[in-house]
């Protein structure tokens, strides 16, 4: 069976595509960034450098919740409001992997069948692979390509709150955490660390029997955020949790013009511009880190580390001197052999 990816066109054309909004085109420019193969990265990086210089911005909403929070029903009702807006919205659903074959376990884009069929609307789920801080090793990658197509809105959902998922506030210019109501003691039921990044806290499913108990939820939050060290980059009142139901279509209109307030605070005050650079460097900096551990998967290296971990292991160095005779050897090359002199003569008894 033919390799899917071989039928890809080249970075020229498909950039172009892309640069027109062409759906099937993007959808194919982000297989093309998240595969593994060598001579897919190669023209990956083509494709990225391509697109760079189309200078567009979609405005960018992390989110992130506990699970059963309603996630996905949030991102649809909320991206149905945004289409009816006239805006074009993207999301990049990011989901745990199979263990076996490395795919999607949820596939968010079938619980989301409305939005998904939404001619303002663009969906694609990609597995995790074990890759921390809640999002896909390619994330980045394909939200500059749904920046290019032209999408106003881009809505990165993560697997789900965990300590590490601090990561996709990295990526976004808001970023949300739903909660949901009537969890027992609602200020354990996620970490300090990924509340302190959060920008809005929404209670979800603030509808029916659950509304008093997520105004309550919604009260004990505000009091936990107003106990947290302010950031430069926190508009008067933020950061700030507020309720919604995603099922009736609640309250959604008011987080969005919350976020549009947040965001047009930041762009006078010369943070969106900031924050934006600052997110460049560091995808700089964590693709300088995944090159150089990438060099460690060569069968040189491999070697290498297995005989080196024989000597840790046996006692006859220390780890901290086996890592620094690794990162040498691996820039330098290895010792030359000593010449061995074929004419010698037998050593006397």
């Amino acid at each position: 069976m033919a390799d899917a990816m071989t039928e890809t066109p080249l970075p020229g054309d498909l950039s172009g595509r892309i640069l027109a909004g062409d759906r099937r085109a993007l959808a194919r420019g982000i297989t093309l960034v998240e595969s593994t193969r060598a001579d897919h990265r190669v023209q990956a990086l083509a494709l990225l450098d391509d697109l760079a210089g189309a200078g567009r911005q979609a405005l960018r909403i992390g989110l992130s919740g506990t699970p059963g929070v309603g996630k996905s029903t949030f991102i649809e009702s909320f991206g149905m409001m945004l289409c009816a807006r006239g805006l074009k919205v993207a999301v990049l659903a990011v989901d745990p992997s199979s263990a076996r074959t490395g795919g999607s376990i949820l596939g968010d884009k079938t619980r989301m069948e409305r939005l998904s069929r939404h001619k303002n609307a663009f969906i694609r789920p990609s597995p995790s692979q074990t890759h921390l801080g809640g999002v896909a090793r390619r994330t980045r990658e394909a939200l500059a390509l749904c920046e290019a197509a032209g999408f106003d809105v881009v809505l990165i959902e993560t697997v789900g709150v965990g300590q590490s998922e601090t990561v996709v506030a990295d990526l976004s210019d808001v970023f949300l955490l739903l909660m949901a109501p009537a969890g027992g003691d609602e200020l354990q039921g996620v970490k300090r660390g990924i509340m302190e990044a959060a920008d809005l806290i929404v209670v979800n499913k603030a509808d029916g029997d659950l509304k008093p108990a997520a105004m309550r939820t919604c009260a004990d939050y505000a009091g936990a955020l107003r106990l947290l060290r302010a950031r430069p980059q926190d508009a008067p009142g933020f950061p700030l949790a507020m309720t919604a139901s995603a099922l009736q279509e609640d309250g959604l209109v008011q987080v969005w013009d919350r976020i549009c307030a947040l965001v047009d605070w930041r762009r006078a005050q010369g943070h969106w511009a900031a924050h934006r650079a600052a997110q460049q460097r560091r995808w700089f900096l964590d693709e300088l880190r995944h090159a150089l551990l990438t060099r460690l998967e060569t069968p040189v290296a491999r070697e290498i580390l297995s005989t080196m971990g024989r000597r840790v292991e046996a006692g006859a160095i220390s780890p901290a001197a086996a890592a620094a005779a690794v990162l040498a050897t691996l820039e330098n090359g290895p010792a030359p052999e000593p010449p061995i002199a074929l004419d010698a003569p037998a050593e006397s008894a």
